[in-house]
């Protein structure tokens, strides 16, 4: 197998299995946990302080932070990011090949 294909065939693989949304979702979830706290680190922001500017609660702002715990509302997102100087971003891509 060359090396160019394994990221499709490892994908194929999970559709198959009917695991490539949850695992999709649970990547990028760990992602955006790490980059939160990434920048509250490197702005050498406290869990209270950040929970005080998103105006929420510090078990809200842990839960967004777990990168274990999908359950994050779009608006606690953008509160966070906001929260740390910057702009939400979403990118939808359809396949043209999609059922």
């Amino acid at each position: 197998m060359s090396r160019r294909n394994i990221g499709s065939e490892f994908d194929r693989f999970l559709e198959e299995e009917g695991l490539l949304e949850e695992t999709t979702a649970t990547a990028v979830k760990r992602v955006i946990a790490y980059q939160l706290a990434e920048k509250m680190a490197k702005d050498k922001l406290t869990k209270a302080e950040m929970a005080r500017r998103m105006d929420t609660s510090r078990s809200s702002l842990d839960r967004l932070l777990d990168p274990d715990n999908s359950s994050v509302t779009l608006q606690t997102l953008q509160s966070a990011v906001q929260a740390l100087g910057g702009r939400l971003k979403i990118e939808i891509d359809f396949h043209e090949n999609a059922a």
